[in-house]
């Protein structure tokens, strides 16, 4: 078992000075492996204090990322799963469901995740699995009207399965979602259509906290 923290879209201290306290709490060393990152860090003590949850950490660069040295995008080997990772500013119009499973397409891999958008979202489309970790601050994002809802992922990837755990703020209190995602055999990679797998309000199941959290 793999716990890996996928977030981003912090935007400290541009948009926002911290991360959510109730988070903080969450996102100590010793609990996950591998944390990735979607960009908008943004600056050099955020990225810092990321390191010092995981020993490994994967960083593509958003837009107002102080690090110009952040790859535009990575692909991560995950046991017998390829993931992919963007910020997600190659994806016009934003979060598009085709134009992400062409770049999935493009770039080979069985799970893309992707930011910009400051909104959780997790789906499954043409027997590949996509996920956006939202804002893990709630920055604000002129997408949309009002404020984003702090969000990040976890996931718990085993084997061909991954099961991610969505935590979001909602009126000051940590609430926990489930998505499971199973890689077809053989891929199915001309199913056509995009079914919702999961999200908040989506039919997403009151998840389990994964053990040691």
């Amino acid at each position: 078992m793999v716990l890996v923290l996928v977030i981003g879209d912090l935007h400290i201290p541009t948009l926002t000075h911290d991360l959510p306290a109730k988070f903080k709490k969450l996102l100590v060393p010793g609990k996950i492996g591998q944390i990735i990152c979607t960009g908008n860090v943004c600056d050099k003590e955020t990225y810092d204090y990321l390191r010092t949850i995981a020993p490994e950490v994967h960083v593509v660069r958003g837009e107002f990322d102080e690090n110009t040295h952040f790859p535009l995008s990575l692909t991560i080997p995950h046991q017998s799963l390829r993931l992919g990772v963007v910020h997600g500013q190659q994806i016009v119009p934003a979060g598009d469901a085709d134009m992400l499973a062409a770049l999935a397409r493009q770039m080979d891999v069985d799970v893309l995740i992707s930011g910009g958008t400051h909104r959780f979202e997790a789906f499954e489309f043409e027997g590949r699995f996509f996920v956006n970790p939202g804002s893990a601050t709630g920055a604000w994002s002129g997408l949309w009207n009002g404020d984003a809802t702090p969000s990040f992922a976890l996931m718990d990837v085993q084997g061909p399965v991954i099961v991610t755990y969505v935590y979001q703020l909602v009126e000051g209190e940590v609430k926990v979602d489930k998505v499971e995602y199973r890689r077809p055999e053989p891929p199915k990679d001309n199913v056509s259509g995009a079914g919702m797998v999961a999200g908040v309000g989506q039919g997403a199941g009151r998840a389990e906290v994964p053990a040691g959290w």
